[in-house]
């Protein structure tokens, strides 16, 4: 929990902010309050109105209508680097580093150490190092390029830029999505020393379970509108969050799943036998049967993600072999993969799965653009009636298929990438973190697409961070732990403490 204490004077008060898009309004007279020394949790589903409100705040957009006020003073900054010398700092879910410059150039970037237009290295690298010494993290060498940090060690960086602008407000868009167990631990540590100086931190986050732990109030967008504020974020119960932020309840988001014995006769469509890659995994053996849907469950670093993109054909193993439909594949070959019936769904979308500025239509049929063409013609009204049919299959929101895909939620945009591989004739997808950034009412209907893809009888491969989302949506489990599987077994037969045992011990309680 933040330093939050009792009833503070306000430091930021939104009040009716209206921000519209040609078409769109995407935020319809919303309210916040945010106090110092708190953590504040701004929950909502995607196409809520979260990313637009904090744009507005980070002075990226201009509100149409509605008052800010920050340290009692009026608030209209013009542009981000406005609303960062005002002491409000922004940290996306994707940072904002530059990969080749130092970890000093990207703490001090838009504000260097000069003098007489020489900067001053040496006392640039003393402060940043001062900086991440506050964070905890004295040991990020200063002149290390950003881009060879991890993805922790990148957020600390961030933190730092926020701090050396000497920040007041600090908002944090999913801190947490890329980052394993222990860092997020760190993560909370960081948060509360800042809290605890006084600085107020904005979250914003899709696991509910780290708004408990580290939060203090909480805000609920939906629709562009505020529908609650200031709820305690220790107490109030889930099942009222979530019918804040969808309009409906959602008491069990998984939906149900066949018998265990229910995939006995059926024919495997993945074997995968001894397979090795030095320095990730080891003598890897398990089978997928068509409709069976089967989750990797490990710690960032066991070698799940990696058993993943080698079955894929994205790495290249020194030892076992593939099989689909008991026939190998060309191992190293992501193509030789995609031909025999496979399908990846990667876990960074936005940068690996999809070309945001083509439209929802050129996105689903670019893996198969040879089933419409012949003699150097593309069918286009195939390919339109195609891509029509999976958007109502999958319902596809909005409904149409010119609109950038980049314009959607992320839920709808994990869609489209499930419809491209549907288009063509798959055997097995391969889904790494299939829901991450994807909110709680739109990850419901991301696990009813995929069971229903299982019912049509083709095989699921999983990997998820989420160790309840694996035991919900998986049929059975293999848990990953140092680069071997410790334990196969149906998933209805094992819990979460079990699984996070076998993770950290490799052994069940």
């Amino acid at each position: 929990m933040g330093q939050y204490n009792g009833d503070p004077p306000v430091l930021l008060r939104m009040r009716g902010i209206v921000k519209r898009f040609p078409g769109v309004r995407a935020l319809d007279g919303v309210d916040l309050d945010v106090r110092p020394g708190e953590v504040h949790c701004l929950l909502g589903q995607n196409g809520a109105g979260k990313s637009t409100l904090i744009k507005v705040l980070a002075g990226a957009h201009r509100p149409d209508e509605g008052e800010i006020t920050f340290g009692g003073e009026p608030f209209a900054p013009a542009t981000p680097t406005a609303a960062m010398r005002a002491g409000i700092a922004t940290i996306y879910q994707e940072l904002d580093l530059v990969d080749g410059l130092s970890v000093t150039d990207n703490v001090f970037l838009g504000h260097e150490r000069s003098r007489l237009g020489f900067t001053r290295r040496e006392e640039g690298d003393r402060r940043a190092r001062e900086l991440l010494a506050r964070l905890g993290h004295g040991e990020i060498p200063p002149r290390r390029e950003a881009g060879r940090l991890p993805a922790a060690g990148r957020q600390v960086v961030s933190m730092a830029r926020a701090l050396s602008h000497e920040a007041r407000l600090i908002v944090m868009d999913e801190p947490s999505a890329a980052l394993a167990h222990d860092e997020v631990d760190n993560l909370f540590r960081i948060i509360r020393e800042l809290t605890r100086e006084g600085v107020a931190v904005v979250y914003i986050s899709h696991r509910l379970a780290e708004i408990r732990e580290i939060g203090d109030r909480v805000t609920v967008l939906k629709d562009g509108r505020t529908v609650a504020r200031d709820l305690p974020a220790r107490t109030t119960p889930t099942n009222e969050i979530v019918a804040l932020m969808t309009g409906r309840d959602i008491e069990h988001a998984f939906p149900d799943r066949p018998a265990p014995d229910a995939f006995d006769d059926r024919p495997e469509v993945l074997r995968v036998e001894g397979l090795t890659l030095p320095g990730s995994f080891e003598d890897v053996s398990f089978a997928v049967r068509a409709g069976e849907i089967v989750g990797l469950a490990g710690l960032v670093g066991s070698g799940r993600s990696e058993i993943l993109e080698t079955v894929y054909g994205a790495r290249r193993a020194t030892a076992g072999r593939v099989l689909i439909d008991g026939r190998p594949v060309r191992p190293g070959s992501p193509g030789a993969a995609v031909r025999r019936g496979m399908g990846l769904a990667p876990e960074e979308r936005k940068s690996q799965a999809l070309l945001l500025d083509q439209s929802v239509a050129a996105n689903m049929s670019m893996a198969g653009l040879d089933r419409y063409s012949a003699f150097g013609w593309l069918n286009r009204r195939r390919e339109r009636a195609d891509v029509r049919a999976q958007i109502a299959a999958l319902d596809i929101r909005p409904p149409d298929p010119d609109r950038p895909v980049a314009t959607l939620s992320g839920g709808n945009q994990q869609k489209v990438v499930l419809a491209r591989w549907l288009l063509g004739d798959r055997r097995l997808l391969v889904l790494d973190e299939p829901t991450r950034g994807v909110d709680v009412g739109a990850r419901a209907e991301l696990y009813g697409v995929v069971r229903e893809l299982a019912a049509r009888g083709i095989g699921v491969l999983l990997v998820s961070s989420e160790v309840p989302e694996v035991l919900g949506l998986a049929d059975r489990v293999l848990v990953v732990r140092e680069g071997r599987i410790v334990h196969e077994g149906d998933a209805r037969g094992l819990d979460e403490p079990a699984v996070l045992n076998l993770i950290m011990e490799g052994s069940a309680l």
